[in-house]
């Protein structure tokens, strides 16, 4: 099936459906009406090719992420479930709209950033880019962007700048978590923090204190540091179980320190959610299927790229974006590793 088939069925010339298929303008509506109904009708699918050749656009909109993390959970067989709900929701919104997401690494920290970046740039060509942390709060990657003027779009970021940005509201998920525990009268909550890397991070702490302070709980000792890693999860949880008052729950910033802070547990012989509750972010698989599994902040990572694929391409069809952060709420998944406190 061709584009000619489609415009001897509509009654338009080639060029005319072409015009279509490229979103051009100075196309009538009824006669876009009328070719969008021949190409559902006869199944045509348009070459990607195709469309290059026929206008200014790739039709593709290329997602980073970041190189050394990506590779080393990826030999390390620790699970890429971000990567693979980004993925999802950003392939799914871009098919919507007729175009194709690819996915690329690039090394954040490299002095040789922008060169790599400017030739995967040149290389692929893309409509847009979405940015994901900590690439998405760089500030030499957001200016090239800008300065190319490329539409991107920056996932996980609240500042402002250039791009549109979409985050989850992480302090409001570890507020909720905290409120969680509290309400099953727990007094002592921990948190182990995320990489200082990730400013998500350091909203999550904030949604964890502020909650502790409007119950008028103690903060003091029970905030320990981790980096995502199983390792740090193991330290931060030792030290936590070691104080003279121990906490009665922890709260991971991620599922990883989650799943480390269970193994200590049962390495010391405390019973979970007996003797200490456990609540985790990300609610990646993993978390389903530990003994006991685990409640866990659900972070809608398909929904966050889905909407930023979503608003690349609107803005490339010149509709006018937000100039604030659009924000998604994130889910609470309670499991059986929370409960109340036993009664000392």
């Amino acid at each position: 099936m061709t584009i000619r088939h489609v415009a001897a069925d509509a009654g338009v010339s080639h060029q005319t459906v072409s015009r279509v298929i490229n979103d051009a303008p100075n196309v009538r509506p009824e006669v876009k009406r009328r070719v969008q109904a021949s190409i559902d009708k006869l199944g045509y699918v348009p070459s990607i090719a195709a469309q290059r050749m026929g206008g200014s656009r790739s039709y593709l909109i290329l997602a980073l992420n970041d190189r050394d993390r990506t590779i080393a959970d990826w030999r390390e067989r620790q699970g890429t479930d971000w990567i693979d709900q980004m993925l999802l929701g950003g392939m799914l919104k871009a098919a919507e709209h007729g175009y194709r997401l690819i996915f690329e690494l690039v090394d954040t920290h490299a002095d040789h950033v922008e060169r790599e970046l400017r030739a995967t740039l040149a290389a692929l060509q893309p409509d847009g880019v979405i940015l994901t942390p900590p690439h998405s709060e760089n500030p030499h990657i957001i200016k090239l962007l800008d300065e190319i003027g490329i539409a991107f779009a920056r996932v996980g970021a609240l500042q402002g700048g250039p791009g549109v940005a979409v985050a989850m509201d992480e302090e409001s998920a570890a507020a909720s978590a905290t409120r969680h525990l509290a309400s099953l009268g727990h007094k002592r909550i921990a948190f182990i923090s995320g990489s200082p890397e990730y400013s998500l991070s350091k909203r999550r702490v904030a949604g964890w204190r502020a909650e502790m302070e409007r119950e008028k709980l103690p903060t003091d000792d029970l905030l320990a540091s981790g980096d995502f890693s199983f390792g740090s999860g193991t330290s931060a949880t030792e030290a936590l179980l070691t104080l003279k008052d121990p906490p009665t729950a922890i709260i991971a910033s991620n599922d990883r320190m989650a799943l480390a802070a269970l193994a200590v547990a049962n390495r010391r012989g405390l019973a979970v959610p007996g003797d200490l509750s456990l609540f985790s972010f990300d609610n990646t698989p993993v978390v389903r299927f530990t003994q006991p599994p685990l409640t866990a902040v659900d972070q809608p990572v398909a929904e966050l790229t889905a909407l930023a694929v979503d608003m690349i391409i609107r803005s490339l069809r010149g509709n006018e974006l937000p100039d604030q952060p659009v924000i998604i709420e994130a889910g609470l998944v309670e499991r059986s590793s929370t409960a109340a406190p036993c009664a000392s």
